[in-house]
């Protein structure tokens, strides 16, 4: 029987890489994100266009669209939002709050849709980030908001116990957001920087696709691990 999954921010990324490989390999996709990605849909994808960032309309249009939806075996809270990488004392409440909006509610509001209607999930991963636990400078809303989705996370570990959770940093992924930070001008105090323009084009910062298939092989091995934790792809 094939595997029914949910990805959240399908449109590109990491989120694209997933579901592009959960098709190839016979699996039943259902995606969101704000943008429509044609060729996902054409190989297949059961996609609805969602804005992660409106808590009003997005619940709803959630649950409309998974109205008569059955279970899912993996569901993979993938879409996230960096904001600017700054100094604390210089950024924005809105821009904070739209980022937490993002990484942290809106994974809220789709995780209790998903388990509306008695519906069952064997797995469920948000994906995290080693910014959660690192705390550098400039960050700020990015790491806020991935350590608070680590707390989601066993939050709701801890209410729904017949789903395993993890909150699981992918490690360095070569995407748009890599894209926006190392085209920044180097900054001594932003020091994670130097790290991400030495590792943009090599084996330490795969793109999305080629991260996609060593997460999803990944996946059965956090089972093991108990559930609610924060794991590490590099450390597994």
């Amino acid at each position: 029987m094939a595997e029914h999954i949910f990805i959240t921010g399908v449109s590109s990324g990491l989120g694209h890489g997933l579901a592009k490989v959960y098709l190839e390999r016979g699996a039943v996709v259902y995606g969101c994100s704000r943008r429509v990605p044609e060729d996902l849909i054409e190989a297949g994808l059961r996609f609805q266009a969602i804005d992660l960032a409106d808590a009003v309309e997005g619940p709803v249009e959630l649950a409309s669209w998974l109205s008569g939806v059955g279970n899912f075996d993996t569901v993979i809270l993938n879409a996230g939002k960096l904001g600017e990488i700054r100094d604390m004392h210089d950024a924005p409440l809105a821009d904070l709050r739209e980022t937490m909006e993002v990484n942290v509610w809106a994974n809220k509001w789709t995780l209790d849709a998903l388990f509306a209607a008695g519906r069952q999930i064997r797995q469920v991963v948000g994906i995290s980030s080693g910014a959660s636990q690192s705390g550098s400078r400039g960050w700020n809303g990015y790491s806020i908001s991935k350590a608070a989705l680590n707390m989601l996370i066993k939050l709701y570990a801890g209410e729904q116990p017949q789903t395993h959770f993890t909150a699981l940093a992918p490690g360095l992924v070569d995407t748009a957001m890599q894209d926006y930070l190392i085209n920044l001008p180097a900054d001594d105090r932003y020091q994670p920087l130097a790290i991400l323009k030495a590792a943009k084009g090599t084996a330490a910062m795969p793109g999305g696709e080629a991260c996609a298939r060593q997460l999803i092989d990944a996946f059965p091995q956090l089972l093991q691990h108990e559930s609610g934790g924060y794991a590490d792809i590099r450390k597994l």
